[in-house]
């Protein structure tokens, strides 16, 4: 491995990467856009993505040091390079676990300010602490300020599932922010970034004011690696890791598209990689999951099982309309705004005649990692019980052992809880979708056929399984399997090499799990 190239995995500060000769992806071309295009902003980027690099580059060049930026497309396009006073707030300092972790953050950001620009006794709030600072920088300088609030917003996501210690930081930080929207006289340029648009705070009250730039077309790839970035910049790292894993060049990148490539921040524009998945992957020569293992999105699973979600429609099917996508309303019970924020599903196509969007996960890494999430939400056994581990369940239908496999089933679904499961027919089918995917295998649920839909269809390298599953007391495992008949279930494979079985199942609602089964 070329120990001479340093990947900058956790650098985020601008000046130190340059200065100690990390590898920098050049994005200040974006830079001079920004700076000089318009004056207020707001940028929506999910968590590791880059933001806080972006806002460090950007306060190198209001700092005016050129010396930083000597080979970078900025070079070429700025002429002035003109210093301008910088208050750089970074909300990421603290986990936001009660209200005087706002105060204490926003008490230490402040003070630093001062002991630069100064600071007067008789401004008592944060807010008139922050007007007083713009002030005084602008009299003393001459100069309008530049500031740059990095994850603006981590204190309103950090307490989601607080209701009442949520509604207390929105409202402070709503007085904070809004100094902002009356300080034109000593903004000199004005950036937030954060994860979504809390439409309470009062900066994004009046959107003229705020541009928000999170699906300009023009800023799709400010934050994240395209295929071109990818390989120009990378292309010794990628070299390394297709001879440890006995790859061709060609057959790495598309590994590395499948795994971290696919996030679409507007519709048609070039899909971005995970800078934190590639830069973690070529620095460990190793295929991993990395985003998804920084962070749990408990709060956006127990979301989706509360408003019962249709679980296998989050790969290709979910549709959002359009003006709904960009903010989030505290008690909105439609998940999918945050998912797609978060990052955890994207943008796929925009229907220009319903002006809806079609959502689906982004790549590998993100769909596999949160199903294992939801999975642990619906059936969180399977952390304590290897009887119920995922291998088993397939191994039993690799083995054509169908009676393994649905007596396991039914003994998985019987240890669930009844407090966090309502057992429902969409329950069963959500679990069991889970079960096998997670594996990898071509399961796919409520699958058409001319006249219907099956349950489940589950393909392996010789068999093609064909469920039915049925929710009543009155119902029979006969019903299902004769629904398959009738419906028509078997005909999209008849028509190829695998065998076809077919299995019609029963559960009983007293006895909350699987009562019978046939196959055939």
């Amino acid at each position: 491995m070329d120990f001479s190239r340093k990947l900058p995995i956790g650098i985020q500060d601008f000046e130190s990467l340059r200065k100690d000769n990390f590898l920098y992806v050049d994005k200040t071309a974006y830079v001079y856009r920004i700076a000089n295009e318009g004056r207020p902003y707001f940028l929506g980027r999910p968590r590791r993505f880059g933001k806080s690099l972006f806002l460090s580059t950007l306060k190198a060049y209001f700092q005016g040091k050129k010396e930083l930026f000597e080979g970078l497309a900025i070079a070429g396009l700025e002429k002035d390079w003109v210093e301008y006073p910088v208050f750089h707030l970074d909300l990421n300092i603290s986990s936001y676990t009660k209200f005087v972790d706002l105060e204490n953050a926003l008490e230490a950001l402040l003070s630093r300010i001062e002991d630069v620009w100064g600071a007067n006794a008789s401004e008592k709030s944060f807010s008139t602490r922050l007007e007083g600072l713009m002030h005084r920088a602008y009299e003393k300088t001459g100069k309008r300020v530049v500031i740059l609030i990095d994850e603006y917003d981590k204190p309103l996501t950090s307490t989601l599932d607080k209701p009442e210690l949520h509604e207390q930081i929105r409202e402070a930080l709503s007085g904070f922010y809004g100094v902002l929207k009356t300080a034109d006289q000593y903004l000199r340029f004005l950036l937030l970034t954060g994860i979504t648009k809390f439409s309470k705070v009062s900066i994004f009250s009046q959107l003229n004011q705020l541009q928000d730039i999170s699906m300009n077309e023009k800023f799709a790839g400010v934050c994240g690696i395209s295929q071109s970035e990818l390989i120009d910049n990378f292309e010794p790292e990628i070299r390394i890791l297709a001879e440890k894993h006995t790859m061709s060049y060609e057959e790495t990148l598309a590994e590395l598209k499948k795994r971290y490539d696919g996030y679409h921040f507007c519709e048609n524009t070039e899909g971005m990689y995970n800078p934190f998945s590639l830069l973690n992957t070529f620095a460990n020569n190793a295929l991993r999951y990395y985003w998804f293992s920084t962070g749990t999105p408990t709060f956006l699973v127990k979301m989706l099982k509360d408003a019962n979600f249709d679980i296998p429609n989050l790969e290709n099917e979910v549709t959002i309309a359009a003006p709904s996508i960009a903010d989030y309303r505290v008690g909105d019970t439609n998940p999918l705004p945050l998912l797609y924020q978060t990052g955890y599903l994207t943008i796929r196509e925009l229907d220009q005649l319903f002006n809806e969007y079609r959502l689906g996960f982004p790549n590998e890494e993100v769909k596999y990692g949160f199903l294992n999430e939801l999975q642990l939400i619906y059936s969180p056994q399977t952390n304590f019980n290897s009887d119920f581990s995922v291998p088993n369940f397939v191994r039993d239908l690799m083995a054509a052992n169908v009676d393994g496999f649905m007596n396991r089933l039914r003994a998985f679904f019987a240890s669930i809880p009844n407090d966090l499961s309502n057992k429902s027919e969409k329950d069963y089918q959500t679990v069991f979708y889970l079960l096998l995917k997670l594996m990898g295998q071509f399961v796919q649920t409520e699958v058409k056929s001319a006249v219907g839909r099956s349950d489940a269809v589950v393909w392996l390298k010789d068999t093609v399984y064909v469920f039915e599953f049925k929710l009543s007391e009155k119902a029979t495992a006969e019903e299902a399997l004769q629904q398959i008949d009738d419906k028509g279930y078997l005909i999209p494979y008849s028509a190829g090499e695998r065998k076809i079985v077919k299995i019609g199942a029963e559960f009983s609602r007293t006895e909350r799990t699987l009562n019978r089964w046939l196959c055939s």
